[in-house]
This record gives C-alpha cells, sequence and structure tokens, in this order.
C-alpha cells in the first residue's frame, strides 16, 4: 500500500517552506517515526517522519523545492521494513571485531536490547554517544533521534564538532582569494527582509542609561546555590531579575506593551515577553507566555529550556508566535553598546549588555562598580521619548534596588 507523505501544517505565519535536507533517498527502508525529510519556514525547521515501516518510494520534491502547507512531497510503500533485521544483522560482525572473537547467544540478546533508528545511530556517532546506556521512547524501545538530541555531548567532542566546518575548507596556499557562495537560507532571508522592513517603516529611536550590577550580583552570589538546589538545578542568572522588572515596567507604561495595526493602536492587557536567542541558523525569539506571573525561577527555568530546543532546532511556532516586549543580551558575546532592532509589530526592544567595572560618583566618593549599559529602542509614531525614558529608568531603579522587584514600586 502507498501511502503519501505531506508537508506539515503551516500555521497562517507561514505561507511555505523549502526542502532542506533529505535523510533518506528513494529505495531505502524507513521505520516508523524514523526521519525522512527537514522543512525549513520563515521561523523553525519542522521534521517529517515516516508513517510506518515500508520503503521509500519515491521523492516529488528536491532539496531546495518550495513546498506548501499539506503539500505532497513523497510517498511510501507500507510494508516489512528491512531496516530493522539489518541493523541486527550487523550487529553480529561489529561485536566480532570489537572482541575479536565469534559472537555467541548472549551478545545477540545484548544488542537486541539497543534497537535505533537510522538518523540515531548516525547522531549518536556523531555526538559519541553510548547507544547501550539510552533509553528509547519509540515503539518497542526503539530508540529516535529525539532521544539522542536530549542527550547532552560529552565535554571532549565539543571541540571537535566546533572545528568539523573549518575542516571542509580546501587548504590555501598564500595569495589564495577564494570565495564561497552558498544560497541564503529562508529563514535568515526572512529576519533580513523584516529587519529592512522595521528600519523603513517604523520612526525607531534609542535611549540609553546605565545600571549598577552590584546589588544583583552580590544577591546572586549569596543565594546562587541554595537557588539551584531548592528549584531542581536551575541556574540564577540575571534574566530572571530584568524579566521580572521588565513586565512590571511595562504595567505602568502600557504604550511601550502596545503595538501598531493600521490606524489603530493595541494595548494589550498581558505582558508576553520574548527573549532573543543566537542560533547557527539565526536569531530566534521564544516567548513568555504571561510572563507578570511567572516568578524568577520560572523565568529562568523556561529560558534555560528554549535555549535547548534553539540549539537543537526544536522550537515550535507556537513558541515563537507573538509577544509585546522583546528583551535581548548581547553582553553574553561582549557588547558593550548598541541599538537593538525593533522586533514587529512591537513598539520597544531593551538591549543589555556587557558588565563592566567602572569608576562611579556615589555619595561624594568615586567608587569601583561593575556597570552595565541599557538600550531601549522604541517606535517614536507611538511611544513619546518621555516614556521611553521613564520607562528605562524605572527598569534601572528596579535592577538597582532589588527589593523594589518583590514589593512592586
Amino acid at each position: 500500500m502507498s501511502i503519501e507523505i505531506k508537508a506539515p501544517t503551516f500555521p497562517e505565519s507561514v505561507q511555505e517552506g523549502n526542502i532542506a535536507t533529505w535523510h533518506k533517498k528513494p529505495g531505502d527502508s524507513v521505520t516508523r517515526d524514523e526521519l525522512l525529510v527537514d522543512i525549513e519556514t520563515d521561523k523553525v525547521v519542522l521534521e517529517v517522519v515516516a508513517p510506518a515501516d515500508g520503503t521509500l518510494e519515491e521523492v516529488l520534491k528536491a532539496e531546495g523545492d518550495v513546498v506548501q502547507s499539506n503539500e505532497v512531497i513523497a510517498r511510501v510503500t507500507a510494508g516489512a521494513s528491512s531496516a530493522k533485521p539489518a541493523e541486527e544483522k550487523n550487529s553480529e560482525p561489529e561485536a566480532k571485531a570489537e572482541s575479536g572473537a565469534e559472537p555467541d547467544d548472549s551478545s545477540k540478546d545484548s544488542s537486541d536490547e539497543k534497537i535505533a533508528s537510522p538518523a540515531a545511530r548516525k547522531l549518536a556517532e556523531e555526538k559519541g554517544v553510548d547507544l547501550q546506556k539510552v533509553s528509547g521512547s519509540g515503539k518497542d524501545g526503539r530508540i529516535t533521534k529525539e532521544d539522542i538530541v536530549a542527550i547532552q555531548p560529552a565535554s571532549p567532542e565539543q571541540p571537535a564538532a566546533a572545528s568539523a566546518p573549518a575542516a571542509s575548507l580546501p587548504p590555501l596556499a598564500e595569495g589564495d582569494r577564494v570565495e564561497k557562495r552558498v544560497p541564503m537560507t529562508r529563514m535568515r532571508s526572512r529576519i533580513a527582509e523584516r529587519l529592512v522592513q522595521v528600519t523603513q517603516t517604523t520612526a525607531m529611536l534609542t535611549t540609553f542609561n546605565e545600571v549598577d550590577m552590584h546589588r544583583i550580583m552580590n544577591l546572586r552570589t549569596e543565594f546562587k546555590d541554595s537557588f539551584s538546589k531548592i528549584h531542581n538545578g536551575t541556574r540564577l542568572g540575571f534574566m530572571g531579575f530584568f524579566v521580572r522588572a521588565a513586565t512590571e515596567a511595562l504595567k505602568r507604561f502600557p504604550a511601550v506593551n502596545a503595538s501598531i495595526d493600521g490606524t489603530d493602536v493595541v494595548y494589550h492587557g498581558y505582558q508576553d515577553v520574548g527573549v532573543a536567542v543566537s542560533t547557527d541558523k539565526g536569531l530566534v525569539v521564544p516567548v513568555l507566555r504571561n510572563a507578570d506571573t511567572m516568578s524568577i525561577a520560572d523565568v529562568e527555568s523556561t529560558i534555560a529550556e528554549f535555549g535547548g530546543k534553539a540549539r537543537d532546532g526544536k522550537l515550535s511556532i507556537e513558541e515563537m508566535t507573538g509577544g509585546t516586549f522583546t528583551i535581548t543580551n548581547g553582553g553574553v558575546f561582549g557588547s558593550l553598546l548598541s541599538t537593538p532592532i525593533l522586533n514587529p509589530p512591537q513598539t520597544a526592544i531593551l538591549g543589555m549588555h556587557k558588565i563592566q567595572e567602572r569608576p562611579v560618583a556615589e555619595n561624594g566618593q568615586v567608587v569601583i562598580r561593575p556597570m552595565m549599559y541599557l538600550a531601549l529602542s522604541y517606535d517614536h509614531r507611538l511611544v513619546d521619548g518621555k516614556e521611553a525614558v521613564q520607562f528605562l529608568v524605572a527598569i534601572k531603579e528596579m535592577i538597582e534596588n532589588p527589593a523594589k522587584i518583590l514589593l512592586e514600586i
């Protein structure tokens, strides 16, 4: 029986996608839930898996082709897959090669205990993961690609992985002027389009201030260990404080939390804060829903989860849709000062920067304090300079006096 493989149903905010990578070719055996193809959209990379055991009969869309929502991209002939027997059969020579002896019944039973999809095996080899130590979540305990993705790679493997792209470059002779032309990814192309759109359609302006971080840093140093212990290993960072300060400031200045829709102004009675995350494929902004109701621990754990998903390409479109305000932290890369660009249709974005010790005047004395520059870019069509400055000052005061965050004053 032939089964049609269709592209996923794209949400309204995504019009189409591109075939990024086929992990199988026509004639290959496939198993149920095995990854067949990656489809890249403007926001995320979507994975399409096999609906049943069988053979990939036909590929209708090649890599790079544009696909629409629910469009047929391939066909699979359902039936007994030869992938599983092949894996079991190949496990015997592997056991022989490793031990130098003929495999006995016990070695065969041991290999049968851990059955993995080809995509999972390939990824496990790349990450240096021992399949015998992985618990499979697939059918009959089969190890899937997602099981391997969820495992953090061992530290010795990280430098090798980081150097892999460089190894693919050809050796250069002295005086060589090498150029490499590659097509822009759909995600990068969409990001570029939106950034140009922002600069052309908004009256963007940036205001700056600086914040003394010493009280927050002392608080973090004093309580980070007990915080992590109480909240199941969640790390106490600075973003939790800034999100809580921002949500309180957004309540006081609703125009900063609003958006423009044509000739209308939409005021949002909730605070959904987007947190910019950098990935190899571009900047993504997952959203903390109802951030005003989240504790600092909730914020930190959710951001950590978003970061892991972003690195593995597992963020869903729903997790990146919406948002009434955005925070971006260029300081993690060493940025001392910048002017962040708006994330439309939002009217403001907060930029955090590198913490650097500087001499400042305090009570008539010159002291050394860990200082951070803050930047607020805003759409001057809706937000006046007075509101923008007062909003940024409110965040500054709450960060410099953390008790104000807890007391909401």
